[in-house]
C-alpha cells in the first residue's frame, strides 16, 4: 500500500502531536468566528437580517425579475409528457409520512 502524505491523516503525525490534539476535546485551535465575538457586534450583526451580504441581485434589478418567472417553467426533470411513471410519482407526492413505510 501506497504510503499517504496528506499532513491532515493523522496517522502521519507523530504520535505527541495527536495527543497534543486529543486533549483539546474536540474544540478548534482558533478563536475566531460570530460566536466569540462580543454580544454587541453579534447583535448588530444580526440585526442586518442579512442585508449586509451582497447577493447576485439588487432590489429593483431586471435580471432579478426574469429569474424569479423562470422559476419552475423549465424542470430538469427525466419524464415525458404523459410518462405514466411521472403520474405516478405525482399521485405518492405528498402522501408519505414519517410514519408511514416507502413503498
Amino acid at each position: 500500500m501506497a504510503h499517504n502524505t496528506n499532513p491532515g491523516n493523522f496517522s502521519n503525525r507523530p504520535h505527541e502531536e495527536v495527543q497534543n490534539i486529543a486533549r483539546k476535546g474536540g474544540q478548534s485551535s482558533h478563536s475566531g468566528g460570530f460566536a466569540s465575538m462580543d454580544e454587541d457586534k453579534q447583535r448588530e450583526i444580526a440585526s442586518m437580517g442579512g442585508h449586509a451580504s451582497s447577493g447576485s441581485f439588487q432590489p429593483g434589478d431586471p435580471r432579478a425579475r426574469e429569474a424569479g418567472h423562470k422559476g419552475g417553467q423549465h424542470s430538469g426533470g427525466s419524464f415525458e409528457p404523459g410518462d405514466p411513471r411521472a403520474r405516478e410519482a405525482g399521485r405518492k407526492g405528498g402522501s408519505r409520512t414519517a410514519d408511514t413505510p416507502e413503498e
